[in-house]
């Protein structure tokens, strides 16, 4: 509309596309400053203690000092910068409307033609950043297929026979963890999230931000909180794999709340009231109207979840014990003792994993969306 009155491009997206893309920015700007802040393994491997921050402190705090209040102390002072970026864009986002009403423009001009120039600009700079990003997978590759980076480049296999013999504990500690991570978070989500969505009750709303705390503060407080809670009787789950598995759970399964959430809002709510009008009850309408309807949300929240238990640091390390350890803390280890064949090995190996859940993950879902196949209702009993 704003071209058919004939503003210009620049001028459309100075006043119309970018204060609608406020929330976006916003929501941006927070989770890349609290992932900033919370950042462990990053300043600690790239910096050390030439640029100490409050994560690594409060981790050299309680395992080297063995102060646990001390780094508690530490680490609840992240809280702060957190809460006060959270509050303003809290702040920014709501002071203005940011609702679209679509509609069929009768400018000459189509609004999705661009010139020549704005197209080449625009593939060039998505060239240069899928380089980039290509260009630290083929080093890291390189780095693991190599006698020692920057001195040896002779190829040799021996990284990668280490990891499968000495590290073959850690891959599977890794493995179990986040196999059984991924289904409880996925569920998790789903659960959750229909009951914030579709079901009124007290604390409803009181339920659906202390589902999201855990996803909103930074891992180090997590971690520190997880150690804390759970160290002493009745519920002593320090050092077992429970306990990771739980921060994972409640932690990232946050993604699939959100997911369901934003999928049952544009579901009619009518689907489920005719189900229960027909007799069904609400665990049948749940399972065989509700739940094949939102089953892209329970997906989304099972790659998180594995994603994220694979590649996990900052809260995973104050919560790994001798019995139980994962890949991302290894890799830590070789880094900090310089061995960084092994370290590459490893993550090449979480990489490669990764891919392929992700790709199996996906190819499930379109295998239960197919029109000739099972139905999701009778992988349930249904």
């Amino acid at each position: 509309m704003a071209l058919s009155l004939g503003a210009s491009r620049w001028r459309v997206f100075r006043t119309v596309t970018l204060p609608l893309c406020i929330p976006g920015l916003a929501n941006a700007f927070l989770l890349l400053f609290a992932a900033s802040l919370a950042d462990f393994a990053t300043p600690l491997i790239l910096a050390g203690n030439n640029f100490p921050v409050l994560p690594t402190q409060a981790y050299l705090q309680i395992t080297g000092l063995f102060d646990l209040r001390g780094g508690a102390a530490l680490s609840f002072m992240l809280l702060v910068p957190a809460l006060g970026v959270f509050l303003l864009q809290r702040y920014w986002v709501s002071r203005r409307f940011y609702v679209t009403v679509t509609g069929k423009g009768a400018g000459q001009t189509p609004f999705d033609s661009i010139s020549p120039a704005v197209r080449a600009a625009l593939l060039a700079a998505c060239a240069v950043v899928a380089a980039t990003i290509l260009y630290f997978y083929a080093l890291l590759l390189y780095a693991s297929l190599v006698q020692a980076l920057g001195a040896n480049h002779a190829l040799t296999l021996r990284h990668y026979r280490v990891i499968f013999t000495e590290g073959l504990r850690v891959i599977r500690d890794t493995l179990i963890i986040a196999g059984l991570a991924m289904p409880l978070g996925g569920l998790y989500g789903i659960l959750v999230g229909y009951l914030v969505a579709r079901k009124p009750f007290v604390g409803r709303r009181t339920m659906e931000l202390v589902s999201m705390i855990n996803y909103a503060l930074p891992g180090t407080i997590v971690g520190i909180a997880y150690l804390i809670a759970f160290n002493d009787p009745p519920i002593e789950l320090t050092g077992t794999a429970l306990i990771i598995i739980a921060c994972y759970v409640f932690r990232y399964g946050a993604t699939g709340i959100r997911a369901t959430v934003a999928m049952l809002q544009q579901i009619d709510k009518s689907l489920e009231e005719a189900s229960q009008g027909l007799g069904a009850g609400s665990g049948t309408t749940f399972r065989r109207v509700t739940l094949p309807l939102i089953l892209p949300a329970f997906f989304t929240g099972l790659g998180v979840v594995f994603i994220r238990s694979m590649t996990a640091i900052s809260a995973t390390i104050f919560l790994v014990s001798i019995s139980w350890t994962l890949i991302t803390v290894r890799i830590l280890e070789n880094i900090t003792e310089l061995s960084l064949g092994p370290a590459a090995a490893y993550s090449v190996l979480v990489v490669g994993i990764v891919f392929v859940v992700i790709a199996l993950i996906g190819r499930g879902l379109r295998w239960f969306r197919a029109p000739g196949a099972i139905p999701v209702t009778s992988m349930f009993g249904g």
